[in-house]
């Protein structure tokens, strides 16, 4: 018996649900905000104290919980959506915390959420300002870069979602995932 817990003391936690929703309560917006302030001020350092901005007034929030028991216990992951111009929509702010990153598949499905979800809301163009490191990832997901810029000193591609990758839904949750550790193999 004690050969099958050997090392399990040294393993973290990993959380097999997700789920990917609007941001409905206190605690939801709370954590999506806390992660936004971790991921650009503190690990990027982006911005100094805060990455709230007047959008932010006007955003949909979304976020991934990871669930204990079936139910959203943290948030891990966050972006925000907004219509800029009458069906142009746009995303911004996505975070994934850093122990999540590896699972590979929670920036991938809120970007799903943040596009499809404006999509159901009448967006004809779905844009967002991408961080360079980011591109490829976005173009994997259906994206086209429209240009480079620097933004807040940084690199960044302005990006388009192709809509017809993204269908429309009115769904305020959706994705209960149960993602896998990446297993990369070097050729």
């Amino acid at each position: 018996m004690s050969t099958i817990l050997e090392g399990m003391e040294d393993r973290p936690f990993i959380p097999t649900e997700y789920v990917v929703r609007l941001a409905r309560t206190p605690w939801e917006r709370a954590g999506y905000h806390a992660l936004r302030r971790e991921v650009f001020c503190t690990e990027q350092q982006v911005f100094a104290d805060d990455d709230r901005d007047a959008t932010d007034a006007v955003a949909i929030s979304i976020i991934a919980a990871c669930c204990m028991a079936g139910m959203p216990d943290r948030v891990v992951g966050a972006v925000r959506i907004h219509e800029a111009e009458p069906g142009v929509w746009r995303g911004s702010r996505l975070a994934v915390h850093e122990g999540h990153r590896k699972l590979g598949r929670i920036g991938a499905e809120l970007i799903r959420m943040a596009v499809s979800t404006a999509h159901g809301f009448g967006a004809t163009q779905f844009l967002a300002q991408v961080q360079e490191q980011n591109v490829l990832f976005f173009r994997r997901l259906h994206w086209k870069s429209l240009g480079t810029i620097t933004l807040h000193g940084l690199p960044h591609h302005d990006m388009q979602a192709n809509l017809a990758r993204y269908p429309a839904h009115g769904q305020d949750q959706t994705w209960l995932l149960r993602p896998q550790p990446r297993n990369r193999q070097v050729a």
